[in-house]
């Protein structure tokens, strides 16, 4: 996601640091960037495509250090849907980044207003939820914290616009409406494995034939990651304290086994 970002970002101008603190991600992050930037450009007519592939490549700075973000106007967080590794990094980049700073978090369901709590400059701090792959998806879940202002929406929701995407407002509830809406299917996708209602092969094969969905629950599952669609639903569950947002014990059981989807290599299906 925050490759995607960067790339994005990147693509319509901005100036990007991307950072991360293990140089073996950086290094990967920027290698899907221009994998993905070089089929973008290809895809043009000849005589628009100029120098895009290398202009924008050349706008975006690697690091491994939050201290080189501090002089950026908007820092997007952009790590896995874990509170506690989410907050310290909001904590550094409150320390690091000067006051006007904002902050935008790309969670996909947990709290804006707790987030922001833990800084100094809730008012500042937003939720900017990407869709992935970031530079095919349009949408962008734009979700205010109880404390964040009129201010912060406007550019935050200008920026968005900036980079091509569709920019939907949200309240702050767990899960959002995203993946308060997907992640229930999905769930439920996975009972009707577990309980041998049908195949994941068959179970997918409906909801794209007969539902019209381009992607099966299950194969968007793997594609997500088995072990963020668990977090996703204990943010839900733990959030609204509803059972009909359990996680589906096999959901459990394959995280547990290391079977998180396309990224291990194997989950519902095998890659």
């Amino acid at each position: 996601m925050g490759s995607g970002i960067a790339q994005v970002g990147s693509f319509f101008g901005n100036q990007i640091r991307l950072v991360d603190r293990d140089q073996q991600c950086l290094d990967r992050g920027l290698a899907t960037i221009q994998k993905s930037l070089r089929r973008i450009v290809d895809k043009k007519p000849e005589e628009e495509r100029g120098g895009i592939y290398e202009e924008t490549l050349a706008r975006i700075q690697l690091g491994t250090d939050l201290s080189t973000l501090s002089d950026c106007e908007i820092v997007i967080e952009a790590v896995f849907e874990n509170f506690d590794v989410k907050s310290e990094i909001l904590k550094t980049l409150d320390e690091v980044c000067p006051a006007e700073t904002i902050l935008a978090s790309n969670t996909s369901s947990i709290s804006i207003t707790r987030l922001a709590a833990v800084t100094g400059r809730a008012p500042r701090v937003i939720g900017m939820h990407f869709m992935n792959p970031v530079p095919i998806m349009k949408l962008v879940e734009i979700i205010r914290g109880l404390e964040t202002s009129d201010a912060t929406y406007r550019i935050t929701e200008g920026l968005t616009k900036s980079l091509g995407k569709v920019p939907v407002e949200a309240n702050d509830f767990p899960g959002f409406v995203s993946n308060r809406v997907l992640l229930p299917m999905l769930n439920e996708a996975m009972f009707a494995v577990m309980e041998g209602v049908a195949s994941p092969q068959a179970v997918d094969q409906v909801m794209r034939l007969g539902m019209n969905h381009p992607m099966g629950p299950l194969q968007l599952a793997d594609f997500i990651g088995l072990d963020v669609c668990l977090d996703i639903l204990n943010v839900l569950h733990d959030g609204f304290k509803d059972p009909k947002y359990r996680p589906c014990p096999l959901l459990r059981k394959m995280v547990d086994a290391g079977h998180l989807g396309r990224k291990s290599g194997r989950g519902f299906y095998e890659y």
